[in-house]
């Protein structure tokens, strides 16, 4: 009976995270662009281009770090042990994709700032 809980819990948590990162990915993309449009002066195949990279490097380290992560799960026995297993897991994910969501707004506000200061000099 494990074996299944086990099944069930990965198969939730693989569901839910993809999905989480998928949607943070996707609003990064759509709210990024005007940014990036700005940094790039107008540039917009460039910056599509750039927020388009941006998106498959999310994709890859996020997706990539749910998966890899699965072997710490371990095994689940019942409702109650699978409930507090997602809970930290996807919690875990859930911090990390707001780590990564700051970092890219970090990462975006300082490409501006240079480019700004550029565009000055």
């Amino acid at each position: 009976m494990n074996a299944d809980y086990t099944m069930l819990a990965y198969s939730i948590y693989l569901v839910l995270t993809i999905g989480l990162t998928i949607w943070v990915a996707r609003t990064l993309f759509k709210n990024g662009r005007i940014f990036l449009v700005d940094i790039y002066h107008g540039n917009e195949p460039l910056a599509d281009s750039v927020n388009q990279l941006l998106v498959v490097g999310f994709y890859l380290i996020n997706i990539g770090y749910a998966v890899f992560t699965l072997q710490n799960m371990g095994e689940v026995d019942s409702t109650v042990e699978m409930m507090k297993t997602l809970s930290k897991s996807v919690g875990a994910i859930i911090l990390i994709l707001g780590a990564m969501h700051f970092f890219n707004l970090f990462i975006f506000f300082e490409m501006r700032k240079r480019a700004k200061a550029n565009l000055a000099s």
